[in-house]
């Protein structure tokens, strides 16, 4: 017979040992949660992301997804960086390139997975072999929500996961597993009557507090969307090539963020710094070596295009920008073409004031 409350008290220092700042434990009992998104996806607010709503309770009762489920371990690993005061000058300054932070280093998903699987490993010598699932942002999962009933933080009014001591500069990993492990008490919410996220979204997309319509939110126009981006969002875009980060630049409790020092996620190809002219000019082969291990890759090089054709149609006016766009009028692609064409008018209309 295992103690398992000394096996979870083990598997949280083996989790810390592995490079995560945090280990949880959970039910996966997330019926408030089922409803919540059930409403989510009736009023349509995942917009063309179908996968949310292809699975149907899957997504919710872990037991579904993965049957003999029991307990969820939940972990996080902080990436953020101190550097909130670069991030204001870069969004502030339309000749450069503003990608969340994120995805500067390399492809959190490979991060997590490996480090979930020592973790697993590691487990099953404690205790043999035992039935599990990693997860990385990789399946139907709400890990928010099994985040905060682990303990990890609570789900704030921006919908990311805020921690007291970490703030939320941080990716999240979970285990589905059939150990009956006890549970850790759920994290309570700190954001009281503070709405500097909702008030700062450019776009709007925080239509109330814990209600987030992805069909405005810069991170799914710039990435997972793969339609043109509606006329409407494109100046509030401004120089947001791959998504955005202001609802966490302004959270308070990001005052508290721990600040990671794994290189993995340090900055790549100069990423942080980088104009908007010199990442248009990259070929799709050059887009393909330079974002290789990196979350980039998934808005593929006609939507590298199609996002900075737009924040060089927001930038201030130049030669440089206006030769740029001209550089891809006659791109292959409708898309990249209808946004050069748009981000070309932007420039003539600054250029004639």
């Amino acid at each position: 017979m295992h103690d398992w409350a000394a096996l979870a008290a083990d598997i949280k220092r083996w989790a810390e040992g592995l490079g995560f700042q945090q280990a949880g434990i959970s039910a996966g009992t997330l019926a408030d949660d089922e409803a919540h998104l059930e409403r989510w996806l009736a009023e349509g607010r995942h917009g063309s992301m179908a996968y949310m709503a292809a699975h149907g309770t899957k997504r919710s009762r872990p037991s579904e997804l993965v049957p003999g489920t029991v307990r969820v371990i939940s972990v996080r690993m902080d990436y953020g960086v101190d550097d909130d005061a670069a991030c204001w000058e870069t969004i502030n300054d339309g000749t450069r390139a503003y990608v969340a932070r994120y995805a500067l280093g390399r492809d959190y998903h490979k991060v997590l997975r490996a480090r979930l699987q020592a973790l697993a490993d590691r487990i099953g010598e404690a205790v043999g072999p035992f039935g599990y699932r990693a997860f990385v942002d990789s399946a139907p999962v709400l890990e928010r929500a099994l985040a905060r009933d682990a303990g990890l933080g609570w789900i704030g009014k921006n919908t990311c996961t805020i921690n007291t001591k970490a703030g939320s500069w941080f990716f999240l990993g979970e285990l589905y597993t059939d150990l009956p492990l006890p549970v850790d008490e759920p994290a309570t919410e700190h954001c009281g009557t503070c709405t500097r996220c909702i008030d700062v979204c450019p776009t709007q997309a925080i239509v109330a507090p814990n209600v987030l319509d992805a069909r405005r939110c810069i991170s799914y126009l710039t990435i997972e969307n793969a339609g043109a981006i509606p006329v409407e969002f494109r100046t509030p875009l401004g120089n947001r090539i791959f998504g955005c980060d202001d609802c966490q630049l302004v959270c308070p409790w990001n005052k508290f963020a721990t600040r990671h020092t794994l290189p993995d996620f340090e900055p790549r190809n100069g990423l942080d710094r980088a104009t908007l002219v010199e990442l248009f000019a990259w070929s799709e082969d050059e887009f393909l070596k330079r974002t290789e291990g990196s979350a980039i890759r998934r808005t593929g090089h006609e939507g590298w295009l199609r996002n900075i054709a737009v924040a060089l149609g927001n930038a201030p006016h130049s030669d440089a920008i206006v030769d740029a766009l001209h550089a891809r009028a006659a791109h292959p692609s409708a898309l990249v073409r209808e946004h050069v064409e748009w981000a070309l008018r932007e420039q003539q209309a600054k250029a004639a004031r």
